[in-house]
């Protein structure tokens, strides 16, 4: 099993910990992942920090597909491949609507079908086999509709990329998973509990299953968020809450939220529905209140440095099965990684 971690470089101000991240590189963690909401963008920290260090890699947790035409990210990833020696690992996904329409301004459209069509037409990119066409509904290569000048021709990247660029997406959903397994080489999902790895491996099963090939986990990336949070249990704990109920209860309105849905596929069904309730009743402390010790502690790893150790031998474990490659560390401190480290 491997380990990541995400840097955060929200807030007003943006700041990349690059003391942590190079602790991380000496104590060996594989990767360092960078998000975007609509703030700071992914590629930008993922750069700086691949430029500033000599083996770990930066993926992009994720770049959102419609803020970017596909070729523009494929350029994005051949170039940060080729100048970082191929340490670059390429994650996309749909974000959601209300970023989407709310911030880009652009249809949300069939976030599944954007996400076949954007990583086909990135492999073609990449491998260079002839020039780039792609026609689908999403994307027309070259564009010959509405307004077209009728001059666009197909074009081969002037960068010649290497085949083992890896592509991650983001899901939880039974849908989403399905798709990584078929067209991706990973997954990253937001939080994911041991004792339910099945409702992301099951899925991502059937998605390679759907691809043929002889395709196995032990070919693909299932790597979590894992929160970590070093000290006394309940103030852990309780430090947690709040983004849960947030998640759970506010990405979303009732009956469209991916979060409360994999809450209670993960087993917490009742709780995930009271959470939601009490968060869009503008209830939010009240709903932090009530998220359960029990989700907290399956999908975090959190307490005293030897509650942590312990709890990362459930990890290991059903990494020995190759249901999950990588876990990917969230509000990490330099203690917390070197615990983690030390644990492994």
């Amino acid at each position: 099993m491997k380990l990541g971690l995400t840097i955060g470089t929200g807030g007003t101000s943006p700041r990349i910990d690059m003391d942590l991240i190079l602790e991380a590189e000496r104590l060996g963690y594989d990767a360092v992942w960078t998000g975007e909401a609509y703030g700071t963008d992914a590629v930008t920290p993922a750069t700086w920090v691949l430029a500033r260090t000599t083996r770990i890699k930066a993926g992009t947790g994720i770049m959102q597909m419609s803020a970017r035409t596909p070729t523009c990210a494929g350029m994005t990833a051949l170039t940060l491949q080729a100048l970082s020696d191929n340490r670059f690992l390429c994650g996309i996904g749909p974000s959601g609507p209300q970023v989407i329409e709310g911030w880009h301004g652009v249809p949300y459209g069939k976030p599944l079908a954007r996400t076949r069509e954007y990583i086909s037409i990135i492999r073609k990119m990449v491998a260079r086999e002839e020039p780039l066409t792609h026609q689908g509904e999403h994307y027309q290569i070259p564009y010959t509709g509405p307004g077209a000048s009728g001059l666009g021709k197909p074009l081969k990247s002037i960068v010649h990329g290497k085949p083992g660029l890896k592509f991650y997406t983001a899901s939880i959903m039974p849908a989403g998973l399905r798709l990584a397994g078929e067209i991706a080489d990973g997954n990253i999902p937001i939080f994911m509990s041991p004792e339910a790895a099945d409702a992301v491996v099951k899925p991502t099963l059937e998605g390679m299953a759907k691809a043929g090939g002889g395709k196995t986990l032990a070919d693909f990336d299932i790597a979590p968020h894992v929160k970590v949070r070093v000290g006394d249990l309940d103030a852990c704990r309780d430090a947690i809450r709040p983004e849960l109920a947030l998640y759970i209860g506010g990405m979303g309105a009732r009956g469209k939220n991916f979060y409360t849905d994999y809450a209670g596929r993960l087993g917490f069904e009742a709780a995930a529905k009271q959470i939601q309730d009490l968060y869009l009743d503008g209830k939010k402390k009240e709903a932090a209140a009530i998220v359960p010790d029990a989700l907290i502690d399956q999908i975090a790893l959190i307490g005293t440095p030897d509650r942590i150790k312990g709890r990362l031998q459930d990890w290991k474990a059903i990494a020995r099965d190759h249901k999950v490659g990588t876990i990917v560390l969230t509000g990490a401190t330099m203690e917390a990684i070197r615990v983690v480290a030390e644990g492994l």
